[in-house]
């Protein structure tokens, strides 16, 4: 099999297409149809003006104001501006009307063709409850529980008892992560019942749940299809989508580091009789939740294209937006299962704009700096790939999905791809917002993430108090204090170099240095060594570095204003994020972050002896976590208040949070109504 290039029969390929989307799975839709010599029609919201994927697109059309329910889930505008640019098709990427039957059937009746299934399967399919009960039809696995429409908080607790607890309260129309919620007992039946239906009522305009039992030490495992329209489906292996924060995926990977060849075929033939019971056409993903023993049970099937399609891509060779062009034209798969393989491993690690260390609150502004790893093939036979949309300079808006793009690497085995993505990691320089590349190298380096011992509630259990960053220790941290007196070496080297000193008065570099950072002076020497093939592209220098920690020759072309300190350490190439922080470096390596100000001996005792300025206290009030809008304030001034109790819930990025009481207390003052647009930071309450 011509893997990933070959194409079938019957069917000519489109000349023009629009891609219905935005941000990186647009860029991405446009690399593949500019390689099949396709061109493309881009559209865009008022927000979206100059955006990566306007430029790469060969048209673009403006579709209306930010929001988008007033711009791309617009479908008359959609279809309109097919007609306006004379598109033949329509690729719907991910999200927005990607699983839209409405859209498919305007597309239809306008005389365009959409680039995905039939309305039969999307309409089937997109029906959490329908969909269960075709799946039991077609013999899939099902998981037990109540799929018929549930009408107030008192019958879902007479369910959910005979259910049995725990149990998963559902949005029947849901996606995402947004309308679930797990339910313990009666009480938490009732809450769940009545926030499930109110957030999908708000997020889709449909506010019908059910209930089902809660798997415990569940896996998210499913599988890629890819069916035609003469009748010819395969599955693509699996991806392991477990590592997941308040149900959306944040680390897949394939194939899954826990199924077995048996488990692996079965879950295929049961996905692919699937697709074939809805007479599926396109590319396709048929989820299971796994349990401990290998069992699995249909959850639902998307669709669309998956965010995470890129690692199926990365073991099978195969261009997965290229068939669904491909099939949409009436072309024939021209491959069947037995000629698909599964080559090494891949991991995919998402890129939000998001704060961690804020319970992962949304992060909106303009990209002052970015900087993505170096894509391509490595040394050790492994690869890199860097989805995006965007570019340093672009602005992550509150109106749409806070991603900026999707990291994935390839490699022979599981540890191989693991360290790719490690390294990777280091490469991407991200400044002007909060971002999650620290937090997604703890997990990387989690010693029960390199076991595969993992299910969604990995983070849950592991960080059970959130994620506060990570301090360097050991080898990372006498590294980065060899970084740091290199770094300062050479910019007091710069220094000296500066015109108009006074003669006789040269600045002279010393070779004795003492690194202060938060926790402790570590005396450091540094002496000037011949520089090796690590030093980059023959303009570095080389250092001998030694301290407490032993002895390091370090070699780098690092220069002042670079973000990224490229080098080696002791021959191993190495990458660190750099940033000035008026004498202070901040530096950034493996997820940790060092900060370090590197003194002479003499200053380094002097400066021992200044007062330290200590933070205010900001824990009389209530700040608003990220930016957003104030939906609702449940207290008022003078009110007693208990911990855990409701105090405020903040909209952002189309997700409601919660805030509650940290302890008890009485609200002295309200900063802030409901409707409100809030900054990150901005007090809404102040306690007494």
């Amino acid at each position: 099999m011509d893997r990933g290039r070959s194409a079938g029969k019957g069917g000519e390929v489109f000349d023009k297409i629009l891609i219905a989307n935005r941000g990186e799975i647009a860029c991405r839709i446009i690399k593949t149809a500019r390689r099949m010599g396709i061109q493309t029609v881009a559209v865009y919201s008022e927000a979206d003006a100059g955006t990566l994927h306007v430029e790469l697109a060969d048209e673009a059309v403006l579709i209306g104001p930010p929001a988008a329910a007033e711009s791309y889930l617009v479908i008359e505008k959609i279809v309109q501006a097919c007609k306006d640019s004379g598109a033949q098709a329509v690729h719907p990427g991910f999200g927005f009307l990607a699983e839209n039957a409405g859209f498919v059937e305007a597309l239809e009746a306008a005389g365009i063709a959409f680039i995905g299934p039939a309305t039969r399967a999307i309409a089937a399919m997109g029906d959490k409850i329908e969909s269960k009960k075709l799946a039991a039809e077609a013999q899939v696995n099902t998981v037990p529980g109540h799929m018929d429409l549930i009408e107030d908080a008192e019958q879902a607790v007479r369910i959910s008892r005979e259910v049995g607890y725990p149990v998963m309260i559902k949005a029947s129309a849901g996606g995402g992560g947004k309308g679930m919620r797990i339910a313990r007992d009666d009480g938490e039946a009732r809450e769940g019942f009545r926030s499930a239906r109110s957030e999908a009522k708000s997020s889709f305009a449909d506010d019908r749940v059910f209930i089902e039992k809660f798997i415990e030490e569940p896996r998210h495992i499913e599988i890629q299809v890819l069916a035609d329209t003469h009748g010819n489906a395969v599955y693509l292996g699996e991806r392991e989508c477990s590592i997941q924060r308040r149900h959306q995926k944040v680390i897949e990977e394939a194939p899954s580091p826990f199924l077995d060849e048996e488990t692996r075929a079965a879950m295929g033939a049961q996905a692919v009789a699937l697709a074939q019971a809805v007479d599926y056409r396109s590319a396709g993903t048929v989820e299971f939740i796994v349990d401990l023993n290998r069992n699995f049970y249909f959850l639902e099937m998307n669709t669309r294209i998956q965010v995470e399609h890129p690692v199926t891509e990365m073991i099978t060779g195969l261009d997965l937006v290229e068939w669904m062009i491909r099939v949409a034209a009436g072309e024939t798969l021209g491959f069947g299962q037995d000629e698909v393989r599964l080559d090494g491993w891949a991991m995919e690690a998402r890129i939000y704009a998001e704060d961690p260390t804020r319970n992962f609150m949304p992060s909106i502004g303009r990209l002052v700096r970015y900087i993505e790893p170096e894509a391509g093939g490595l040394e050790n036979g492994c690869s890199v790939r860097v989805d995006s949309g965007v570019v340093e300079g672009s602005e992550i808006s509150m109106f749409y999905d806070p991603m900026i793009a999707k990291l994935v690497t390839h490699g022979p085995d599981r540890p191989a791809a693991i360290a790719a993505m490690q390294a990777a990691l280091d490469g991407f320089a991200i400044r002007g917002i909060a971002q999650n590349t620290s937090f997604l190298a703890a997990v990387l380096a989690h010693e029960r993430f390199h076991e595969g011992r993992l299910t969604t509630n990995f983070i849950a259990e592991e960080f059970p108090d959130g994620f506060h960053g990570g301090s360097p220790a050991g080898e990372v941290l006498a590294r980065l204090l060899a970084v740091a007196v290199v770094l300062q070496r050479v910019w007091d080297a710069r220094e000296a170099r500066i015109s108009g000193q006074l003669a006789g008065r040269a600045k002279t570099l010393g070779d004795d240095w003492v690194v202060v950072t938060a926790e402790d002076s570590h005396p450091v020497t540094l002496s000037e060594a011949g520089a090796g093939d690590g030093a980059g592209d023959g303009e570095g220098a080389g250092y001998r570095v030694s301290g407490a920690a032993g002895e390091r020759l370090v070699e780098s072309a690092w220069r002042p204003g670079q973000a990224l300190f490229r080098g080696r350490i002791d021959g191993r190439p190495v990458t660190v994020q750099v940033d000035r922080r008026g004498p202070w470096w901040q530096l950034t390596h493996g997820g940790a972050r060092l900060e370090a100000l590197v003194l002479t001996a003499r200053v380094a005792e002097l400066a021992a002896r200044m007062p330290r300025k200590e933070p205010p206290d900001l824990s009389r009030f209530l700040l608003s976590p990220m930016p957003g809008l104030l939906v609702s304030l449940a207290v008022g001034a003078g009110q007693e208040v208990k911990a855990g109790e409701e105090l405020a819930v903040v909209e952002a990025m189309k997700m409601e949070n919660v805030l509650r009481a940290q302890r008890d207390g009485v609200v002295a003052k309200v900063h802030a109504e409901a409707g409100a647009s809030l900054a990150v930071d901005q007090a809404i309450l102040e306690f007494e």
